[in-house]
Protein backbone atom coordinates (compact mmCIF):
# COMPACT_ATOMS: atom_id res chain seq x y z
CA UNK A 1 0.00 0.00 0.00
CA UNK A 2 1.29 3.67 -0.63
CA UNK A 3 0.59 6.10 2.14
CA UNK A 4 -0.52 9.44 1.14
CA UNK A 5 2.55 12.01 0.59
CA UNK A 6 4.89 9.04 -0.19
CA UNK A 7 6.31 7.51 -2.91
CA UNK A 8 6.91 3.90 -1.83
CA UNK A 9 5.47 1.18 -0.27
CA UNK A 10 4.64 0.29 3.15
CA UNK A 11 2.88 -3.46 4.51
CA UNK A 12 -0.36 -3.12 6.45
CA UNK A 13 1.94 -2.90 9.67
CA UNK A 14 3.58 0.32 8.32
CA UNK A 15 6.88 -1.35 7.80
CA UNK A 16 8.43 0.22 4.24
CA UNK A 17 9.49 -2.23 1.41
CA UNK A 18 12.08 -1.35 -0.85
CA UNK A 19 13.18 -1.28 -4.13
CA UNK A 20 15.46 -4.00 -5.88
CA UNK A 21 17.50 -0.78 -6.46
CA UNK A 22 17.67 0.49 -2.99
CA UNK A 23 19.44 -3.21 -2.32
CA UNK A 24 22.75 -1.33 -3.84
CA UNK A 25 22.83 0.99 -1.29
CA UNK A 26 22.35 -0.91 1.66
CA UNK A 27 25.15 -3.24 0.34
CA UNK A 28 27.44 -0.54 0.15
CA UNK A 29 26.49 0.61 3.69
CA UNK A 30 26.74 -3.10 5.03
CA UNK A 31 30.11 -3.60 3.62
CA UNK A 32 31.64 -0.33 5.02
CA UNK A 33 30.41 -1.25 8.60
CA UNK A 34 31.98 -4.72 8.33
CA UNK A 35 34.80 -3.81 7.16
CA UNK A 36 35.98 -1.52 9.76
CA UNK A 37 34.79 -4.60 12.45
CA UNK A 38 37.06 -6.61 9.88
CA UNK A 39 40.22 -4.03 10.04
CA UNK A 40 40.00 -3.67 13.82
CA UNK A 41 40.49 -7.52 15.32
CA UNK A 42 43.86 -6.91 15.14
CA UNK A 43 43.71 -3.64 17.87
CA UNK A 44 41.60 -6.16 20.48
CA UNK A 45 44.07 -7.31 23.42
CA UNK A 46 44.49 -6.74 26.72
CA UNK A 47 45.35 -3.20 28.14
CA UNK A 48 43.63 -2.05 24.91
CA UNK A 49 41.39 0.59 25.83
CA UNK A 50 37.54 0.91 24.49
CA UNK A 51 37.95 5.11 23.71
CA UNK A 52 40.99 3.78 21.63
CA UNK A 53 39.37 1.39 19.57
CA UNK A 54 36.30 3.88 19.06
CA UNK A 55 38.65 6.32 17.97
CA UNK A 56 39.72 3.67 15.35
CA UNK A 57 36.05 3.50 14.24
CA UNK A 58 35.52 7.51 13.92
CA UNK A 59 38.41 7.75 12.08
CA UNK A 60 37.34 5.13 9.39
CA UNK A 61 34.35 6.21 8.92
CA UNK A 62 35.46 9.71 8.27
CA UNK A 63 38.32 8.25 5.83
CA UNK A 64 35.74 6.58 3.81
CA UNK A 65 33.62 9.82 3.57
CA UNK A 66 30.91 8.20 5.19
CA UNK A 67 28.76 9.53 8.18
CA UNK A 68 28.61 8.24 11.44
CA UNK A 69 25.10 7.66 12.27
CA UNK A 70 25.75 7.41 16.61
CA UNK A 71 27.85 10.46 17.05
CA UNK A 72 24.95 13.23 18.12
CA UNK A 73 22.21 10.60 17.91
CA UNK A 74 19.98 11.59 21.06
CA UNK A 75 23.15 13.02 22.53
CA UNK A 76 25.52 10.23 22.24
CA UNK A 77 29.25 11.45 21.46
CA UNK A 78 31.04 7.92 20.11
CA UNK A 79 31.15 6.41 16.61
CA UNK A 80 30.78 3.19 18.48
CA UNK A 81 29.19 1.04 20.91
CA UNK A 82 31.45 -1.12 22.82
CA UNK A 83 30.15 -3.39 25.24
CA UNK A 84 32.31 -5.55 28.09
CA UNK A 85 31.91 -8.92 29.77
CA UNK A 86 28.33 -8.06 31.80
CA UNK A 87 27.16 -5.09 29.42
CA UNK A 88 24.26 -6.45 27.30
CA UNK A 89 24.54 -3.09 24.96
CA UNK A 90 24.83 0.57 24.38
CA UNK A 91 28.44 0.40 26.44
CA UNK A 92 30.05 4.06 26.03
CA UNK A 93 33.48 4.23 25.24
CA UNK A 94 36.14 4.59 27.81
CA UNK A 95 40.05 4.80 28.71
CA UNK A 96 39.62 1.74 30.91
CA UNK A 97 41.61 -1.20 30.04
CA UNK A 98 41.03 -4.25 28.65
CA UNK A 99 42.15 -7.29 30.76
CA UNK A 100 42.76 -10.91 29.63
CA UNK A 101 39.48 -12.85 28.95
CA UNK A 102 37.47 -9.53 28.32
CA UNK A 103 34.41 -10.40 25.87
CA UNK A 104 33.46 -7.25 24.12
CA UNK A 105 30.93 -6.25 21.63
CA UNK A 106 31.12 -3.66 19.12
CA UNK A 107 28.53 -2.08 17.59
CA UNK A 108 28.96 0.17 14.04
CA UNK A 109 26.23 1.87 12.08
CA UNK A 110 27.50 4.36 9.19
CA UNK A 111 25.51 5.84 6.71
CA UNK A 112 26.69 5.79 2.71
CA UNK A 113 25.09 8.07 0.30
CA UNK A 114 21.67 8.07 2.39
CA UNK A 115 21.70 4.15 3.93
CA UNK A 116 22.28 3.07 7.25
CA UNK A 117 24.45 -0.22 7.55
CA UNK A 118 24.14 -1.35 10.77
CA UNK A 119 26.26 -4.60 12.24
CA UNK A 120 28.07 -5.87 15.43
CA UNK A 121 29.69 -8.60 16.39
CA UNK A 122 31.76 -9.78 19.45
CA UNK A 123 35.67 -9.96 20.11
CA UNK A 124 38.07 -11.64 22.68
CA UNK A 125 41.03 -10.03 24.70
CA UNK A 126 43.33 -12.83 25.65
CA UNK A 127 42.08 -16.36 25.95
CA UNK A 128 38.41 -17.34 26.74
CA UNK A 129 37.27 -20.08 28.88
CA UNK A 130 35.35 -22.87 27.81
CA UNK A 131 32.26 -21.74 29.37
CA UNK A 132 32.64 -17.99 28.11
CA UNK A 133 33.31 -19.99 24.43
CA UNK A 134 29.96 -21.37 24.14
CA UNK A 135 27.97 -18.19 25.51
CA UNK A 136 29.84 -16.82 21.78
CA UNK A 137 28.74 -20.08 19.91
CA UNK A 138 25.30 -20.06 21.05
CA UNK A 139 24.23 -16.63 20.52
CA UNK A 140 26.34 -16.48 17.20
CA UNK A 141 24.16 -19.90 16.37
CA UNK A 142 21.13 -18.00 16.76
CA UNK A 143 21.48 -15.39 14.71
CA UNK A 144 22.48 -17.63 11.93
CA UNK A 145 19.31 -20.24 12.84
CA UNK A 146 17.41 -16.60 12.71
CA UNK A 147 17.90 -15.36 9.12
CA UNK A 148 18.06 -18.79 7.96
CA UNK A 149 14.08 -18.84 8.50
CA UNK A 150 13.76 -14.90 6.90
CA UNK A 151 11.74 -15.37 3.48
CA UNK A 152 8.72 -14.53 2.21
CA UNK A 153 5.54 -15.78 3.97
CA UNK A 154 6.80 -16.45 7.11
CA UNK A 155 6.84 -14.18 10.39
CA UNK A 156 8.53 -12.10 13.10
CA UNK A 157 7.26 -14.26 15.69
CA UNK A 158 9.35 -17.12 13.47
CA UNK A 159 12.65 -14.83 13.91
CA UNK A 160 11.66 -14.45 17.42
CA UNK A 161 11.04 -18.28 18.14
CA UNK A 162 14.25 -19.67 16.39
CA UNK A 163 16.51 -17.95 18.63
CA UNK A 164 14.42 -18.29 21.82
CA UNK A 165 14.19 -21.95 21.44
CA UNK A 166 17.61 -22.62 20.54
CA UNK A 167 19.24 -20.62 23.33
CA UNK A 168 16.53 -21.30 26.23
CA UNK A 169 17.28 -25.01 24.84
CA UNK A 170 21.30 -24.45 25.43
CA UNK A 171 20.19 -23.33 29.21
CA UNK A 172 20.80 -19.60 28.35
CA UNK A 173 18.11 -16.35 28.83
CA UNK A 174 17.62 -14.23 25.54
CA UNK A 175 17.15 -10.42 26.67
CA UNK A 176 13.47 -8.86 25.97
CA UNK A 177 14.46 -5.56 26.86
CA UNK A 178 15.95 -4.85 23.61
CA UNK A 179 15.33 -5.51 20.10
CA UNK A 180 16.45 -5.53 16.11
CA UNK A 181 15.04 -2.94 14.18
CA UNK A 182 13.87 -1.98 10.43
CA UNK A 183 16.43 0.57 8.61
CA UNK A 184 17.34 2.32 5.04
CA UNK A 185 17.05 5.37 5.02
CA UNK A 186 16.79 5.58 8.77
CA UNK A 187 18.50 4.23 11.69
CA UNK A 188 15.86 2.88 13.25
CA UNK A 189 12.04 2.58 11.62
CA UNK A 190 9.47 -0.45 11.88
CA UNK A 191 9.07 -3.08 12.38
CA UNK A 192 10.60 -4.16 15.73
CA UNK A 193 12.19 -7.75 15.44
CA UNK A 194 12.00 -9.59 18.89
CA UNK A 195 14.54 -12.24 19.53
CA UNK A 196 11.53 -14.11 21.13
CA UNK A 197 8.32 -15.23 20.31
CA UNK A 198 5.43 -17.47 18.73
CA UNK A 199 5.30 -19.30 15.53
CA UNK A 200 3.47 -17.51 13.01
CA UNK A 201 3.39 -14.61 15.19
CA UNK A 202 3.86 -11.25 14.06
CA UNK A 203 3.87 -9.13 11.10
CA UNK A 204 4.19 -11.67 8.15
CA UNK A 205 7.59 -10.95 5.91
CA UNK A 206 7.40 -9.70 3.04
CA UNK A 207 10.03 -8.60 -0.49
CA UNK A 208 11.66 -5.34 0.33
CA UNK A 209 11.89 -5.44 3.45
CA UNK A 210 15.06 -4.36 5.73
CA UNK A 211 15.80 -4.89 9.31
CA UNK A 212 18.24 -5.68 11.85
CA UNK A 213 18.66 -9.09 13.82
CA UNK A 214 20.41 -8.79 16.64
CA UNK A 215 19.93 -11.24 19.85
CA UNK A 216 21.51 -10.77 22.82
CA UNK A 217 22.44 -13.86 24.83
CA UNK A 218 23.00 -14.01 28.76
CA UNK A 219 24.75 -16.98 30.52
CA UNK A 220 22.25 -16.04 33.57
CA UNK A 221 18.96 -14.08 33.48
CA UNK A 222 17.88 -12.31 30.72
CA UNK A 223 16.85 -9.14 32.82
CA UNK A 224 18.76 -5.56 32.19
CA UNK A 225 18.93 -2.28 33.91
CA UNK A 226 20.20 0.88 32.50
CA UNK A 227 23.08 2.87 34.77
CA UNK A 228 22.55 6.27 35.63
CA UNK A 229 24.69 7.33 32.06
CA UNK A 230 21.18 6.84 30.81
CA UNK A 231 23.03 4.72 27.89
CA UNK A 232 24.76 1.66 29.31
CA UNK A 233 22.32 -1.73 29.87
CA UNK A 234 23.73 -3.78 31.57
CA UNK A 235 22.24 -7.78 33.47
CA UNK A 236 20.79 -7.33 36.56
CA UNK A 237 22.63 -10.58 37.95
CA UNK A 238 25.83 -9.46 36.49
CA UNK A 239 25.97 -12.59 34.16
CA UNK A 240 28.00 -12.18 30.98
CA UNK A 241 26.02 -11.36 27.83
CA UNK A 242 26.98 -11.58 24.20
CA UNK A 243 25.37 -10.36 20.92
CA UNK A 244 25.74 -10.55 17.02
CA UNK A 245 23.88 -7.91 14.54
CA UNK A 246 23.62 -8.55 10.64
CA UNK A 247 21.22 -6.51 8.97
CA UNK A 248 18.93 -8.08 6.56
CA UNK A 249 16.65 -7.71 2.89
CA UNK A 250 14.15 -9.78 2.40
CA UNK A 251 14.04 -11.22 -1.29
CA UNK A 252 11.40 -13.09 -3.16
CA UNK A 253 12.73 -16.41 -1.65
CA UNK A 254 14.75 -15.60 0.89
CA UNK A 255 17.17 -12.81 2.48
CA UNK A 256 20.23 -11.09 1.14
CA UNK A 257 23.02 -10.06 4.25
CA UNK A 258 24.05 -6.40 3.73
CA UNK A 259 26.74 -6.60 6.13
CA UNK A 260 28.52 -10.18 5.88
CA UNK A 261 32.31 -10.18 6.66
CA UNK A 262 34.64 -10.26 3.76
CA UNK A 263 37.66 -11.62 5.53
CA UNK A 264 35.55 -13.88 7.29
CA UNK A 265 36.19 -12.37 10.51
CA UNK A 266 32.65 -12.12 11.93
CA UNK A 267 33.30 -14.95 14.27
CA UNK A 268 36.06 -14.03 17.54
CA UNK A 269 37.69 -17.59 16.58
CA UNK A 270 38.24 -16.76 13.19
CA UNK A 271 41.29 -18.52 11.70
Amino acid sequence: MIMQGENFRRTRDGIRLFSDADFVGMHEAGALASQILDEICDLVYPGQTTEVLDKFVEDKVKAAGAISATIGYRGYQHASCISTNHVVCHGIPSSKKLKDGDILNIDVTVIVNGWYGDTSRMYVAGKLSRKVERLIQVTHDSLLKAIEVVKPGNTFGDIGHAIQSYVEGERMSVVRDFCGHGLGRVFHAPPNVLHYGRPGSGPVLEEGMFFTIEPMVNLGRPETKVLADDWTAVTRDKSLSAQFEHSIGVTSTGYEIFTLSKKNRFHPTYS
